[in-house]
Protein backbone atom coordinates (compact mmCIF):
# COMPACT_ATOMS: atom_id res chain seq x y z
CA UNK A 1 0.00 0.00 0.00
CA UNK A 2 3.07 2.58 0.82
CA UNK A 3 4.36 2.04 -2.33
CA UNK A 4 1.44 2.54 -4.19
CA UNK A 5 0.88 5.60 -2.51
CA UNK A 6 4.71 6.63 -3.05
CA UNK A 7 3.89 6.40 -6.88
CA UNK A 8 0.59 8.04 -7.20
CA UNK A 9 2.67 10.98 -4.79
CA UNK A 10 5.48 10.67 -7.22
CA UNK A 11 3.12 11.16 -10.53
CA UNK A 12 1.69 14.14 -8.88
CA UNK A 13 4.29 15.53 -8.02
CA UNK A 14 5.27 15.29 -11.63
CA UNK A 15 2.48 16.29 -13.05
CA UNK A 16 2.59 19.78 -10.76
CA UNK A 17 6.39 20.07 -11.47
CA UNK A 18 5.08 19.77 -15.45
CA UNK A 19 2.76 22.10 -15.35
CA UNK A 20 4.67 24.72 -13.34
CA UNK A 21 7.65 24.52 -15.99
CA UNK A 22 4.48 24.98 -18.33
CA UNK A 23 3.83 28.49 -16.62
CA UNK A 24 7.37 29.57 -17.02
CA UNK A 25 7.30 29.67 -20.35
CA UNK A 26 6.33 32.88 -22.11
CA UNK A 27 5.71 33.10 -25.85
CA UNK A 28 6.21 36.43 -27.17
CA UNK A 29 4.81 37.61 -30.70
CA UNK A 30 6.90 39.38 -33.40
CA UNK A 31 6.41 40.45 -36.48
CA UNK A 32 7.87 38.23 -39.19
CA UNK A 33 9.61 41.05 -40.96
CA UNK A 34 13.24 42.80 -39.81
CA UNK A 35 12.36 46.39 -37.72
CA UNK A 36 15.95 47.38 -36.78
CA UNK A 37 17.01 48.24 -34.39
CA UNK A 38 14.43 47.11 -32.35
CA UNK A 39 14.46 42.95 -33.66
CA UNK A 40 16.46 41.60 -36.71
CA UNK A 41 16.64 38.49 -37.83
CA UNK A 42 19.56 36.85 -38.71
CA UNK A 43 20.30 33.80 -41.65
CA UNK A 44 19.87 31.34 -38.14
CA UNK A 45 17.06 32.31 -37.26
CA UNK A 46 17.69 34.16 -33.95
CA UNK A 47 16.16 37.21 -33.38
CA UNK A 48 18.78 40.35 -32.21
CA UNK A 49 18.20 44.18 -31.54
CA UNK A 50 17.19 46.51 -28.66
CA UNK A 51 13.93 44.94 -27.94
CA UNK A 52 15.01 41.12 -28.43
CA UNK A 53 17.28 42.31 -25.33
CA UNK A 54 15.02 43.82 -22.94
CA UNK A 55 12.83 40.79 -23.75
CA UNK A 56 15.39 38.48 -22.35
CA UNK A 57 16.01 41.16 -19.49
CA UNK A 58 12.72 40.74 -18.56
CA UNK A 59 12.66 37.07 -18.62
CA UNK A 60 15.69 37.07 -16.88
CA UNK A 61 14.22 39.02 -13.79
CA UNK A 62 10.87 37.03 -14.00
CA UNK A 63 12.67 34.12 -14.40
CA UNK A 64 10.82 32.40 -17.01
CA UNK A 65 12.11 30.66 -20.17
CA UNK A 66 10.75 32.57 -23.16
CA UNK A 67 11.03 32.39 -26.50
CA UNK A 68 9.38 34.35 -29.95
CA UNK A 69 6.48 33.46 -32.03
CA UNK A 70 6.30 35.06 -35.16
CA UNK A 71 3.67 36.12 -37.62
CA UNK A 72 2.22 38.95 -39.95
CA UNK A 73 2.16 42.41 -38.47
CA UNK A 74 -1.30 42.84 -39.81
CA UNK A 75 -2.52 39.79 -38.17
CA UNK A 76 -0.69 40.00 -34.90
CA UNK A 77 -3.52 41.26 -32.51
CA UNK A 78 -5.79 38.39 -33.77
CA UNK A 79 -2.85 36.06 -33.03
CA UNK A 80 -2.60 37.44 -29.58
CA UNK A 81 -6.32 36.52 -29.03
CA UNK A 82 -5.75 33.05 -30.63
CA UNK A 83 -3.69 32.36 -27.82
CA UNK A 84 -1.08 31.77 -30.52
CA UNK A 85 1.32 33.60 -28.26
CA UNK A 86 1.22 35.50 -24.83
CA UNK A 87 2.48 38.94 -25.15
CA UNK A 88 3.11 41.17 -28.15
CA UNK A 89 6.64 42.38 -28.45
CA UNK A 90 6.98 43.96 -31.37
CA UNK A 91 7.15 47.84 -31.03
CA UNK A 92 3.60 48.05 -30.97
CA UNK A 93 2.30 51.76 -29.62
CA UNK A 94 -0.19 51.95 -26.81
CA UNK A 95 -3.74 53.87 -28.41
CA UNK A 96 -6.94 53.57 -26.97
CA UNK A 97 -8.51 52.22 -30.16
CA UNK A 98 -6.45 48.76 -29.28
CA UNK A 99 -7.14 49.08 -25.92
CA UNK A 100 -10.68 48.15 -26.55
CA UNK A 101 -9.08 44.63 -27.91
CA UNK A 102 -6.05 44.17 -25.62
CA UNK A 103 -4.22 45.84 -22.60
CA UNK A 104 -0.94 47.02 -22.88
CA UNK A 105 2.14 46.96 -20.01
CA UNK A 106 3.50 49.93 -19.20
CA UNK A 107 5.45 52.14 -21.81
CA UNK A 108 9.06 50.54 -22.25
CA UNK A 109 10.10 53.59 -24.90
CA UNK A 110 8.42 56.22 -27.65
CA UNK A 111 9.46 57.40 -30.71
CA UNK A 112 8.32 60.04 -33.08
CA UNK A 113 6.75 59.79 -36.42
CA UNK A 114 8.58 61.32 -39.25
CA UNK A 115 8.45 61.61 -42.95
CA UNK A 116 11.12 60.54 -45.46
CA UNK A 117 11.25 61.13 -48.93
CA UNK A 118 14.20 60.93 -52.17
CA UNK A 119 16.89 62.90 -51.34
CA UNK A 120 16.11 65.88 -53.37
CA UNK A 121 12.66 66.75 -51.42
CA UNK A 122 12.22 69.98 -50.43
CA UNK A 123 8.81 70.20 -48.60
CA UNK A 124 7.70 70.18 -45.81
CA UNK A 125 6.15 67.42 -42.76
CA UNK A 126 2.40 68.58 -42.82
CA UNK A 127 -0.52 69.12 -45.19
CA UNK A 128 0.65 72.04 -47.46
CA UNK A 129 4.05 69.75 -47.82
CA UNK A 130 2.44 67.06 -48.98
CA UNK A 131 -0.18 68.00 -50.92
CA UNK A 132 -0.17 66.47 -54.68
CA UNK A 133 2.02 63.51 -53.15
CA UNK A 134 1.91 60.39 -53.43
CA UNK A 135 2.78 58.67 -49.64
CA UNK A 136 3.36 55.58 -48.35
CA UNK A 137 2.77 53.16 -45.04
CA UNK A 138 2.65 50.34 -43.52
CA UNK A 139 -0.69 48.64 -43.15
CA UNK A 140 -2.44 48.59 -39.25
CA UNK A 141 0.11 51.19 -38.11
CA UNK A 142 -0.68 53.95 -35.68
CA UNK A 143 1.33 56.00 -38.69
CA UNK A 144 -1.41 55.05 -41.64
CA UNK A 145 -3.53 56.17 -38.96
CA UNK A 146 -2.23 59.77 -38.74
CA UNK A 147 -1.96 60.11 -42.67
CA UNK A 148 -5.87 58.92 -43.17
CA UNK A 149 -6.67 61.63 -40.05
CA UNK A 150 -4.37 64.41 -41.48
CA UNK A 151 -3.13 63.60 -44.85
CA UNK A 152 -6.34 61.54 -46.30
CA UNK A 153 -7.48 64.50 -48.53
CA UNK A 154 -4.44 65.84 -49.17
CA UNK A 155 -2.26 63.32 -50.76
CA UNK A 156 -2.64 62.55 -54.67
CA UNK A 157 -2.61 58.74 -53.50
CA UNK A 158 -2.27 57.16 -50.05
CA UNK A 159 -0.39 53.63 -50.86
CA UNK A 160 -0.45 50.46 -48.41
CA UNK A 161 1.91 48.20 -48.00
CA UNK A 162 1.94 44.64 -45.88
CA UNK A 163 5.81 45.41 -44.64
CA UNK A 164 8.19 48.80 -43.60
CA UNK A 165 10.48 47.00 -46.32
CA UNK A 166 7.96 47.07 -49.08
CA UNK A 167 7.38 51.03 -47.94
CA UNK A 168 11.41 51.73 -48.23
CA UNK A 169 11.80 49.54 -51.43
CA UNK A 170 9.18 51.95 -53.18
CA UNK A 171 10.56 54.71 -51.61
CA UNK A 172 14.15 54.21 -53.08
CA UNK A 173 12.39 53.23 -56.53
CA UNK A 174 10.70 56.46 -56.66
CA UNK A 175 7.36 55.02 -56.98
CA UNK A 176 6.08 56.92 -53.72
CA UNK A 177 6.85 60.28 -52.98
CA UNK A 178 7.08 59.91 -49.61
CA UNK A 179 6.65 57.41 -46.56
CA UNK A 180 5.51 58.19 -42.55
CA UNK A 181 7.29 55.93 -40.08
CA UNK A 182 8.47 55.79 -36.70
CA UNK A 183 11.59 58.18 -36.21
CA UNK A 184 13.74 55.93 -35.03
CA UNK A 185 13.32 53.06 -38.04
CA UNK A 186 13.26 55.62 -40.20
CA UNK A 187 16.56 56.90 -39.49
CA UNK A 188 17.86 53.91 -39.44
CA UNK A 189 16.67 53.23 -42.97
CA UNK A 190 18.21 56.52 -44.27
CA UNK A 191 21.33 55.19 -42.47
CA UNK A 192 21.68 52.20 -44.32
CA UNK A 193 23.78 51.52 -47.66
CA UNK A 194 20.28 51.34 -49.74
CA UNK A 195 19.03 54.35 -47.74
CA UNK A 196 21.70 57.05 -47.87
CA UNK A 197 21.58 56.75 -52.21
CA UNK A 198 18.23 57.96 -51.81
CA UNK A 199 16.40 59.05 -49.52
CA UNK A 200 16.35 62.05 -46.85
CA UNK A 201 14.38 62.35 -43.46
CA UNK A 202 12.31 65.65 -44.04
CA UNK A 203 11.10 66.01 -40.46
CA UNK A 204 8.68 64.49 -37.60
CA UNK A 205 5.00 65.33 -37.88
CA UNK A 206 3.09 67.57 -35.19
CA UNK A 207 2.68 65.04 -32.37
CA UNK A 208 -1.43 63.42 -31.62
CA UNK A 209 -1.39 61.03 -28.29
CA UNK A 210 -5.08 60.32 -29.50
CA UNK A 211 -3.97 58.69 -32.87
CA UNK A 212 -0.08 58.17 -32.30
CA UNK A 213 -0.29 57.07 -28.15
CA UNK A 214 1.85 57.90 -25.16
CA UNK A 215 4.47 55.37 -26.17
CA UNK A 216 4.97 51.56 -26.80
CA UNK A 217 4.98 48.70 -24.47
CA UNK A 218 3.80 45.35 -24.75
CA UNK A 219 0.09 44.09 -25.75
CA UNK A 220 -1.72 41.20 -23.45
CA UNK A 221 -5.04 40.07 -23.32
CA UNK A 222 -7.20 41.50 -20.88
CA UNK A 223 -8.03 38.45 -18.68
CA UNK A 224 -3.64 37.97 -18.50
CA UNK A 225 -3.25 40.54 -15.38
CA UNK A 226 -1.23 38.33 -13.31
CA UNK A 227 1.67 38.21 -16.13
CA UNK A 228 1.04 42.21 -17.30
CA UNK A 229 1.60 42.78 -13.34
CA UNK A 230 5.05 40.53 -13.74
CA UNK A 231 6.43 42.41 -16.74
CA UNK A 232 5.25 45.90 -15.90
CA UNK A 233 7.26 45.39 -12.48
CA UNK A 234 10.53 43.91 -14.29
CA UNK A 235 10.12 47.05 -16.83
CA UNK A 236 10.20 48.84 -13.55
CA UNK A 237 13.00 47.37 -11.81
CA UNK A 238 15.15 46.77 -15.21
CA UNK A 239 14.98 50.88 -15.41
CA UNK A 240 15.43 51.55 -12.19
CA UNK A 241 18.93 49.61 -12.20
CA UNK A 242 20.44 51.06 -14.52
CA UNK A 243 20.38 47.39 -17.22
CA UNK A 244 17.38 49.74 -19.34
CA UNK A 245 20.25 52.07 -20.15
CA UNK A 246 23.00 49.91 -20.26
CA UNK A 247 21.08 47.97 -23.33
CA UNK A 248 20.05 51.08 -24.66
CA UNK A 249 23.86 52.59 -25.15
CA UNK A 250 24.13 49.61 -27.18
CA UNK A 251 22.22 50.92 -30.11
CA UNK A 252 21.26 54.47 -29.41
CA UNK A 253 22.88 57.45 -28.39
CA UNK A 254 20.08 59.48 -26.81
CA UNK A 255 17.27 58.50 -24.60
CA UNK A 256 14.55 56.85 -26.52
CA UNK A 257 12.08 56.62 -23.29
CA UNK A 258 10.78 59.91 -23.33
CA UNK A 259 8.89 61.64 -20.92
Amino acid sequence: MKSIITLIAAAALAVSASAAHAEDMIKFGVAAEPYPPFTVKAADGKWSGWEVDLQQAVCKHIGAKCEFVETAWDGIIPALLAKKFDVIWSSMSITEERGKTITFTDKYYKTATTILAGKDAKFTPDEAGLKGKVLGAQVSTTQLDYANKFFKGVVKELKTYQTQDEVNQDLAAGRIDAQIVDTIPGVEFINSDAGKACCIQIGDVKDDVAVLGPGTGGGLRKEDTALIAKINGAIKDIRASGEYDAITKKYFKFDIYGK
